[in-house]
């Protein structure tokens, strides 16, 4: 199995023209701040809370920690050899190109598959606002608003997120403020709760360990979207400091917006609202406060976290096709470079994600739900390349180029372990769970397909 060597990035020789430079300190900074905070968090908290009960806190804690160190190690190998496939470039450099192709296009169609999810979350909220108007033609909206940012310059991909980001954090921190004001019972107009919802209504573990596993599941696949800084690092000045950056203040950020907000939600409201599945639990809890026009007004920004999520996954489904194009595993057309941008992969992501919001529409019950299945566990493959990549290029890069762990994984190798013992544990409760088993096997067939593919190719290139 031939490998790529340390001081030979993993390109093709026909490489295409390079991407531009066109992201600022003050982008990176906010994607980073922002791009922690995902449509996951808002959306599918709910039905963790629901699941779980108070206990979605450790749920939330627990895949918080592995997040912690899957970032680390990212981190770690991204500032050392920044790129815009990241994950992907790295597990060609470690283990092979099929590592590379496989993690790759699996990643390529989670993200594209994901525009189309986030637009169809958008259209929702817009059609509640305006009702009578037609979903699908918001988000074709929302779909051209985006492609044609993306297609015009880097730097369009980097102001929206700039102020996207800048809103979801003020208003996530105004949320954790008006919270702990009432927990403490200092707010005016309301009473404190104590710690009445966090016992009462079945306990702290009212589902038992399952639903914690439940919670635990829903908890993991929130977390998604915090690979886009190592992507976007790549066209940037300097991105060496942008990912050490991010990285670096990595942790604070899930604990105070992940776990911070769980706490606060599960204290305020109990568990088993039903107003916690159905308006969300942010919604449900500033509801609870009883603040006028507060519940709307998450609502808005649910729908510019949507939009984001968006933004984010179309510009990061277009760079990791071009990375795979650069690299020889794609077909050429994606890796023709316009002006910095490569604009036909941003076509084609684009693309990819309306056909998935038609098949919405149109195959509803068998082709739209196979899709999301094969999708499911992607992030964790991913995960799994990242770890393995990290356990492999550490002492090489310690042996042939010590100057470039400008960040270094917490106590290597022991905690790389550690997370890939973390990793396995979730495919075996994924396995455990009916809901969840489908998503593992269709994901797993995915995957074993990519990497026959990309083993073939790999053979056939090496024979030439």
């Amino acid at each position: 199995m031939s490998r790529t060597t340390l001081d030979t990035p993993p390109t093709a020789p026909d490489a295409p023209a390079h991407l531009s430079h066109g992201l600022k300190q003050r982008h990176l900074s906010m994607i980073a701040l922002g791009g922690v905070i995902g449509a996951g968090l808002f959306v599918g908290s709910g039905a963790g809370i629901a699941a779980a009960g108070p206990s979605i806190v450790i749920a939330y804690a627990v895949s918080g920690l592995l997040v912690m160190l899957v970032m680390r190690m990212l981190g770690e190998m991204s500032a050392a050899y920044p790129s815009s496939g990241s994950f992907s470039a790295h597990a060609e450099r470690a283990i092979g190109p099929w590592a590379g192709f496989t993690a790759g296009w699996s990643f390529w169609v989670l993200l594209c598959t994901a525009v189309g999810l986030e637009g169809i979350g958008a259209a929702k909220i817009v059609t509640g606002w305006l009702p009578g108007t037609p979903e699908w033609a918001w988000v074709a909206l929302f779909m051209v608003v985006f492609c044609v940012a993306n297609l015009a310059a880097v730097k369009n991909f980097g102001e929206f997120e700039f102020w996207f980001a800048a809103l979801k954090v003020g208003a996530i921190s105004l949320f954790l403020v008006l919270g702990v004001l009432a927990i403490a019972g200092v707010l005016p107009g309301t009473d404190s709760p104590g710690a009445s919802h966090l016992t009462g209504q079945g306990g702290f573990l009212p589902h038992g360990s399952e639903g914690l596993v439940v919670g635990l599941l829903a908890s993991v696949f929130a977390y998604g979207g915090l690979e886009t800084v190592t992507i976007a690092a790549a066209e940037s000045r300097n991105p060496v400091q942008g990912v050490a950056r991010a990285v670096r203040t990595a942790m604070w950020r899930i604990a105070l917006f992940y776990i911070g907000s769980m706490a606060v939600i599960v204290t305020l409201v109990p568990w088993d609202s039903k107003e916690v599945v159905e308006k969300g639990p942010y919604v449900a809890a500033l509801d609870h406060l009883g603040i006028p026009g507060a519940g709307q007004l998450m609502n808005v920004v649910v729908f510019v976290a949507l939009l984001s999520a968006m933004n984010a996954n179309i510009y990061g489904s277009s760079r990791i096709a071009y990375s795979l194009v650069e690299r020889g595993q794609g077909p050429k057309p994606l890796g023709r470079v316009s002006a910095g941008v490569p604009r036909v992969a941003v076509l084609v992501s684009c693309v990819f994600g309306f056909v998935c919001v038609l098949l919405s529409y149109w195959r509803p019950d068998d082709v739209f739900p196979w899709l999301l299945n094969m999708i499911g566990a992607v992030i964790l493959v991913v995960w799994i390349f990242i770890a393995v990549s990290q356990l492999l290029l550490r002492r090489r890069v310690e042996r042939e180029a010590p100057e470039k762990l400008v960040v270094r994984m917490w106590l290597f190798p022991a905690l790389t372990w550690v997370a890939l013992a973390g990793m396995a544990a979730i495919f075996v409760l994924m396995a455990r769970q009916p809901d969840t088993r489908v998503q593992l096997y269709s994901t797993g067939g995915m995957t074993l397909f990519l990497a026959a593919v990309g083993y073939a190719w790999q053979r056939a290139r090496a024979a030439r």
